[in-house]
């Protein structure tokens, strides 16, 4: 490879690690808690209400988990 394809190639590679780098850095929300949240917006702006949102059913454990 000439010197012009290991710069272009590591330049692409840098600009694909920077994108996939993007996004949110705080937790993510589960179901429950979007709808909670989007249920206060709708307060708020005084829109129709979304359906109350329904509390998720305790995570029963699993023989795998502790290998995740």
């Amino acid at each position: 490879m000439t010197r012009g394809r290991i710069l272009v190639t590591l330049s692409l590679l840098a600009a694909v690690v920077t994108v996939t780098a993007c996004g949110r850095r705080a937790g993510l929300d589960t179901p429950y808690e979007a709808a909670v949240q989007a249920r206060k917006d709708a307060e708020k702006a005084k829109q129709p209400l979304p359906p109350e949102p329904e509390k998720p059913v305790k995570d029963k454990k699993f023989i795998l988990d502790p290998l995740l």
